[in-house]
């Protein structure tokens, strides 16, 4: 039953959606609140367009890989549904407040934010928010509403209408891929609040009990859940960096070799370690900043942080990467889109293409260029603000080969050409580039990879394969990766918990729905919410005109990576259109 907020009238209502199947109150329920309440073509900053926010029947519920809530509207980087997943307590906070999902819709007259308290949605006015950072507007929100309040906060970069601005939920913990912050702001939106700690009932306690404890006793045996829950953590890059050609370096032209002095040692760097996510005992996120930056708790440590905004900037030290990321949330910017468009940026001054801009290299200029973009200060924030496809627009042809996106989304940093499962899933998802949308090939190579996944893969028809080859059957295999994953984001289970390479294993997972849910559910029941909500993305993506953009840029086509184990790679035209077409195929696009 989601709550349906206008800010321009001030009205609530409810809307009964239980009756019908297969959403789950998550993701497939916002779009289909997207393509029924709001007219085709309408630009995302319109008082019209509508925000969803969501933990689900599933999300906030306190046991392994439950914590995730989404945040989806039409992306006002991309023009297609942007849906962002935040970890930590905030779908918690939801479901402890009474409501499974949100709905915004209108603009208020004056910045405002909503408090969700026991199943109901008030509107207050916020005008002494304005201009602060989210961790800031989180303690004012406190302040006010109870220290055990969950905030759910933009910063000056989504009152800014920066395109990839994110939403960053409890401090630390940020929903940031497609600009929702931007749709926040465009609706003098600053924060949504949630009071109350009323517990997500589930069927069956004791069964959920019972994966807690296996899950539990799992994590020691599992490469990569022991090394989520270790310090520095999953996002931490500790030890050495990645071979040359796995990751991006200087916008995908160089092929790695920059090291990170000190990656070693976090000591003094760690603000808080454990807990992030109510009954996970995962703790993947963690937070991490310098002992001399303005606001450390902000530093939630994403995967993608140290790729995105210390290799692929060309920067390879410590404290500017972690400083630069908490200094990313605490003023709501994508770290993602930020680090692309920054690298793009770089890439054309060195070219001769943008007198003035930015180098690669230069951590010294790293924070005021952050602070530049989020509140588009002078005439190269507010160029950067746009992403780097719009900006390579304004600046001409000549800069668009330097631009590393896909449907305006600047793509992750873990390079395609030497896994082109990972290229299909950023150039064919429906709703844009997204790292984790389905497992690495290089996960899956029988001689590289992690053998004890393989019979779960499997199980979906994703058999091993040597993570370079790049013919029809790596296309159906990784629509096959992409489907299961998507079951996992239409129903707010994590991925980093969950098949075919963490514990949650497929069995465990289907088992854990059915406990918390009270109705069987299947592997199949999971496969068909994840091709639904796939099929839902690329039908809202047609209506808004945007289909057909299913390509990776030319370099990755055109420019082999130089040296190193990968030396060589590339992904050929042919053979990715020929993967393309047998990706389409098995999801039933053609």
């Amino acid at each position: 039953m989601p709550l349906i907020v206008d800010l321009t009238s001030g009205t609530v209502e409810r809307e009964h959606r239980f009756g019908e199947p297969g959403h789950y109150g998550g993701s497939i329920l916002g779009l289909r609140l997207l393509a029924e309440r709001i007219p085709a073509g309408l630009d995302p900053f319109d008082p019209r367009a509508l925000v969803f926010v969501a933990a689900g029947m599933l999300g906030g519920t306190r046991a392994p890989g439950l914590a995730k809530g989404v945040f989806l509207a039409k992306s006002p980087l991309t023009g297609v549904a942007g849906e962002a997943h935040a970890l930590g307590p905030f779908a918690a906070g939801m479901r402890g407040a009474g409501v499974e999902a949100l709905a915004v819709t209108g603009r208020a007259e004056r910045l405002s934010y909503l408090v969700v308290r026991d199943g109901e949605v008030s509107c207050h006015e916020a005008g002494e928010l304005r201009g602060l950072g989210t961790a800031a507007t989180t303690d004012a929100l406190r302040a006010r509403h109870g220290q055990g309040a969950h905030v759910a906060a933009i910063g000056p970069a989504g009152e800014n209408l920066v395109r990839y601005a994110s939403v960053v939920t409890d401090y630390a913990y940020a929903a940031g891929r497609y600009g929702i912050g931007a749709v926040f702001g465009a609706k003098n939106l600053k924060a949504i609040v949630c009071v109350g700690d009323a517990p997500a009932e589930v069927a069956d306690p004791a069964a959920v009990a019972a994966i807690d404890h296996y899950y539990r006793d799992a994590i020691a045996g599992n490469p990569l859940a022991a090394l989520q829950a270790g310090e520095p953590g999953f996002a931490g890059w500790a030890g050495e960096p990645p071979v040359p050609g796995y990751a991006s370096v200087r916008n995908f032209t160089l092929p790695g070799g920059l090291r990170v002095p000190g990656v070693r040692d976090y000591n003094g760097r760690a603000v808080a370690l454990r807990g992030a996510c109510p009954g996970c005992p995962n703790d993947c996120l963690k937070v991490y900043a310098s002992p001399s930056a303005d606001e450390r708790r902000s530093g939630g440590l994403g995967q993608e942080a140290f790729l995105s905004l210390g290799w692929n900037l060309g920067i390879d030290d410590l404290d500017t990467v972690l400083d630069a990321n908490a200094l990313c949330n605490d003023l709501g910017l994508d770290q993602v889109s930020l680090g692309g468009t920054l690298a793009f940026a770089m890439e054309c001054a060195e070219r001769g293409l943008l007198p003035g801009g930015p180098a690669f290299g230069d951590a010294a200029a790293l924070p005021g260029l952050i602070r530049d973009v989020a509140r588009r200060a002078g005439d190269l924030g507010d160029l950067l603000a746009e992403g780097a496809a719009r900006a390579a627009a304004r600046l001409g042809p000549q800069t668009a080969p330097y631009a590393m996106t896909v449907k305006g989304a600047e793509l992750p940093c873990f390079d395609p050409r030497i896994q082109p499962g990972i290229g299909l899933g950023y150039a064919l998802a429906p709703n844009g580039p997204r790292y984790d949308a389905l497992e690495h090939d290089l996960d899956f190579d029988p001689v590289a990879g992690l053998a004890y996944s393989f019979p779960e893969a499997a199980r979906i028809g994703a058999r091993p394969a040597p993570a370079g080859v790049l013919d029809a059957e790596r296309g159906r295999r990784s629509a096959r990766l992409l489907r299961l994953w998507s079951g996992l984001d239409a129903l707010n289970l994590c991925v980093f918990a969950s098949s075919p390479t963490r514990p949650l294993t497929i069995d465990r997972l289907t088992a854990l729905v059915t406990a918390v849910h009270g109705r069987d559910f299947t592997l199949e029941d999971l496969l068909a919410a994840g091709q639904r909500r796939l099929d839902e993305l690329r039908a809202y993506a047609a209506r808004e005109g945007m289909g057909g953009r299913d390509q990776l840029p030319a370099r990755m086509h055109d420019e082999p990576v130089a040296e190193g184990p990968y030396k060589g790679a590339v992904l050929d035209r042919e053979a990715f259109a020929r993967a393309r077409d047998a990706f389409y195929d098995e999801l039933g696009w053609r």
